[in-house]
């Protein structure tokens, strides 16, 4: 028996990995964020399968359902949504299924940045404007974050920023990056990326905010800030140059 911690992708059904899916199709049982996974990917699993819905579900609740399947010898497929590398609350799920002897694995799906990404039709790391990428949020009703971690630090380097879970904080979010980015900084946000409701939002730190709550958008959103979204001169990558040696 293993739990399956599956990717589920940004928002499309679609989007999910050929190994995803298919593992998906293969589990009895299915726990499954309601709130953010699209119903559609339901429709792979076996007909007789157990669906669980875990939205309002506490860890203690997610956990005793599969022990509940272990016990049976079912394998789970854990829906998640995006990928569960970054922001997915799945590491304490393992450490308690490490505790029980439980066995997993991870099966990683496209992430909420990079569907951001898609939709903005840029590339994140380009030369010599931008090769860092930082993923982080705020501590907004959650788990604060770690000494060093606070925005104001991590905007000394002047990379580009992407950050989950803060869109519904967006003129507190505004007031601490300015000072290290300034107000004319490019912004995006983007609401539902990958979902037939997708909204795409493009300004700077000086009218961002004003975008976001004229849009009524307060969830589900990535917001990527940097000049790399507005980029145009720029040099050649050194990976396609003639002047690189192929030998």
């Amino acid at each position: 028996m293993t739990v399956h911690f599956i990717g589920a992708g940004p928002g499309a059904a679609d989007l999910i990995t050929v190994r995803g899916r298919d593992t998906l199709a293969n589990s009895p049982v299915c726990l499954y964020a309601g709130s953010l996974v699209p119903r559609e990917l339901l429709e792979q699993c076996p007909a007789e399968a157990r669906l669980v819905d875990t939205a309002r579900m506490t860890l203690d609740g997610i956990v005793d359902e599969m022990l509940a399947a272990h016990r049976r010898g079912q394998d789970v497929a854990r829906l998640h949504s995006g990928d569960p590398a970054v922001f997915s609350a799945v590491a304490e799920q393992m450490r308690r299924l490490d505790a029980h002897g439980v066995d997993y694995e991870i099966v990683p799906g496209v992430p909420a940045f990079s569907a951001a990404a898609a939709a903005l039709n840029r590339e994140l790391t380009v030369p010599g404007v931008g090769q860092t990428v930082l993923l982080t949020r705020i501590a907004a009703r959650a788990t604060p974050m770690p000494e060093g971690e606070e925005l104001e630090t991590l905007g000394r380097s002047g990379a580009t920023m992407v950050l989950h879970l803060a869109v519904n904080r967006i003129e507190e979010l505004v007031e601490r990056l300015v000072p290290n980015y300034g107000h004319e900084c490019p912004v995006a946000v983007v609401a539902g990326a990958s979902r037939d409701d997708e909204i795409v939002l493009r300004g700077t730190l000086s009218d961002i905010s004003d975008q976001v709550r004229q849009a009524g958008i307060e969830r589900t959103a990535v917001i990527v800030v940097g000049e790399v979204l507005t980029a145009g001169e720029f040099p050649d990558s050194h990976l396609y140059s003639v002047n690189r040696c192929r030998e």
